[in-house]
């Protein structure tokens, strides 16, 4: 059974979807770890409920990103973890975490990469009157959201609800990321 850590900022809604899928089966791997950056987070309830372990920390709390960054590589290696998530993480991956989990880490993103990078996506595409939207899974390098990309699904939106618009991201996110998860280690 394939070992995973899933990285989130928020409510954990992707993190959900992969945890689920590896309950049900649809995934042959386990969640061993949850590394979240904001104490108070929602995921963190989500991850205690599965049982799953976490590591929550205030990036403020370090001297640098390189000594956070450093104590996540020493919780990944002790779990043994073989594929990093990024599930809403809303940080920028460093050096530190790329040497040593470079190729490992991928990305689930809310807009037809390379168009709409960054926090802001949904936004950007609904104010330039975007009429095909979509989700990207990528793997993550040290540029913002440019990683080579390994699935993208695409649809129609021609309304301006950006609320409406995120649920329907949301409908296309949770089944391409764990679609692609399962690719990746069945491939591996």
């Amino acid at each position: 059974m394939h070992r995973i850590a899933v990285f989130a900022s928020g409510s954990g809604t992707n993190f959900e979807a992969i945890v689920s899928a590896c309950e049900q089966g649809v995934l042959d791997a386990r969640v061993v770890l949850m590394v979240c950056d904001k104490p108070g987070a929602q995921v963190i309830a989500r991850a205690t409920a599965h049982g799953v372990e976490t590591f929550v920390f205030a990036p403020k709390e370090y001297v640098s990103k390189a000594d956070f960054e450093r104590e996540i590589v020493a919780r990944l290696d002790a779990a043994g973890v073989e594929l990093v998530c990024l599930a809403g993480y809303m940080r920028i991956v460093g050096d530190i975490l790329l040497e040593a989990y470079g190729g490992r880490i991928i990305n689930i993103h809310p807009s037809l990469l390379p168009a709409f990078r960054g926090a802001h996506a949904i936004e950007q595409a609904l104010e330039y009157g975007v009429k095909i939207f979509g989700v990207t899974v990528h793997w993550v390098d040290a540029t913002l959201d440019g990683g080579r990309i390994i699935a993208q699904r695409a649809f129609p939106y021609d309304g301006d609800d950006a609320e409406e618009l995120e649920r329907m991201i949301h409908a296309t996110e949770y089944p391409l990321y764990v679609e692609t998860i399962h690719k990746l280690l069945e491939n591996e």
